[in-house]
């Protein structure tokens, strides 16, 4: 957000100090600062030091933003500036480096990547049944259900069924391997940006880690050049049904898999551990769903429109749980929490988003697309998400059915799900989703 005044005759142009910056250490810059739960680090931080602040993590340096005010400069005013995406600690070991969607720059290639995600991929609802055969197992036997897995399942294989047919959906070995690349790759991928702090010494990848995911992704590319080969063998031999809707190849899978997978997923599980914490809001949601949608089918997309509790439920998860950030931190999490936007901003209350509540904007003002400056889960701008619309369905559709269908009842006795977040870079669960389902409608 560098810029210049007008120079005076015979004098050098002035530039405007940076922003505000605590105390730092040599060499660590302000790592000392930042705290295993990185959004708390960085709300506490804005809160001192005001709503743009420049921070040096090693050899790193980053802006944060926090508030609805700057992201709007930044998101609107500025945005040429900021259209690109600087290569983080990891970058070196994707070996798909020079040929991805989600920080590649911003130029032919990313436009003509994001149209095709948007038109062909990304467009098309896919999900009018929750597969909870899983879960219903679960609730027979007696036995609790992990939720983050269950999650993590759904969200995986509706983009792989989108992306390669119904061939992850099909065949649950081969699904199951690329869940667990997928979790690895995030994993490791968050401790190798740490390598940013060390500056050029990050080569030397001291943790291993950098390796690890190199491994991780070797792996996954095998199951994906297998999956290009028999689609490539496909058109060669005609055997394909010119009607059916086609996969996407080459690249675009992986960053769609490690994009799309564990955010949609964080998401549906804060949203069981709020609603679950909140029995009033669980009751308000599942009354909502037997009147509009009735006890003989599960809920599915076509309901959204006429289930607006069920829509301020996910907009309220993703306003106190987002999961994006960036090296430009305009720190979402901050925005969404500003005392100064929204009425008891740390409380869960869906409320706020109904039409007549009270708060600053209506229903109707707040959707996802990034222009409401004080609503930013899906960021805004050139580079926000292009997969926002596929993850309402998602979500809407798989938190609707668990509320229909089940009852909950916590894991050990507890009478609260623990709502600690973890120290990852999608803001997930610090302890896994376990509950005990308890069936509640008979289909």
């Amino acid at each position: 957000m560098k810029s210049f005044s007008k120079p005076h005759h015979n004098t050098r142009p002035i530039s405007n100090p940076p922003p505000p910056s605590p105390p730092a250490l040599p060499i660590i810059g302000h790592l000392h600062l930042i705290g295993k739960v990185l959004p708390k680090s960085l709300q506490t931080l804005a809160h001192c030091y005001g709503p743009l602040l420049q921070l040096r993590l090693g050899a790193s340096t980053c802006v944060v933003a926090s508030t609805a005010d700057v992201a709007k400069e930044i998101f609107k005013n500025q945005e040429l500036n900021f259209c690109s995406r600087p290569e983080f600690g990891s970058s070196e070991y994707f070996i798909y480096r020079g040929s991805r969607f989600a920080i590649a720059q911003y130029g032919d290639y990313w436009r003509f990547m994001k149209k095709l995600c948007m038109t062909r991929l990304l467009s098309v609802p896919l999900l009018d049944k929750f597969a909870d055969e899983s879960v219903m197992k679960c609730c027979i036997q007696g036995q609790p259900c992990d939720l983050t897995t269950e999650f993590t399942a759904l969200t995986n294989n509706t983009i792989c069924r989108m992306a390669m047919s119904t061939r992850c959906s099909g065949k649950v070995n081969e699904a199951e391997v690329i869940r667990g690349l997928t979790r690895t790759c995030l994993q490791i991928a968050g401790k190798v940006i740490v390598g940013d702090v060390l500056g050029p010494l990050k080569i030397f990848d001291f943790s291993g880690n950098g390796n690890k995911l190199k491994s991780a992704l070797l792996k996954y590319d095998r199951i994906v050049e297998k999956v290009l080969k028999e689609h490539e063998e496909k058109v060669v031999k005609g055997n394909f049904d010119p009607n059916q809707r086609k996969d996407l190849m080459d690249i675009l899978l992986e960053d769609i898999f490690i994009a799309g997978t564990d955010t949609s997923s964080i998401a549906m599980q804060w949203a069981m551990g709020e609603l679950i914490n909140h029995p009033t809001a669980f009751k308000k949601l599942r009354d909502e769903i037997n009147t509009v949608v009735g006890p003989n089918r599960l809920v599915k997309e076509s309901d959204t429109l006429n289930l607006p509790y069920l829509r301020a439920v996910i907009k309220e998860i993703l306003r106190l749980h987002p999961s994006a950030k960036t090296r430009v931190l305009v720190y979402v999490y901050a925005v969404m929490r500003d005392p100064e936007l929204w009425a008891h901003p740390d409380e869960f209350m869906p409320e706020r988003f109904l039409e007549g509540s009270g708060e600053r904007f209506g229903e109707h003002r707040m959707e996802f697309k990034g222009q409401n400056f004080r609503f930013l889960p899906f960021g805004s701008g050139r580079r926000g998400c292009p997969g926002a619309s596929l993850a309402m369905v998602v979500m809407h559709t798989a938190v609707g059915a668990m509320v229909q269908c089940f009852d909950w009842k916590l894991k050990g006795g507890d009478e609260k799900v623990d709502m600690s977040q973890g120290p990852g870079f999608a803001s997930e669960m610090a302890h896994p989703l376990v509950l005990y389902p308890i069936k509640h409608m008979q289909l």
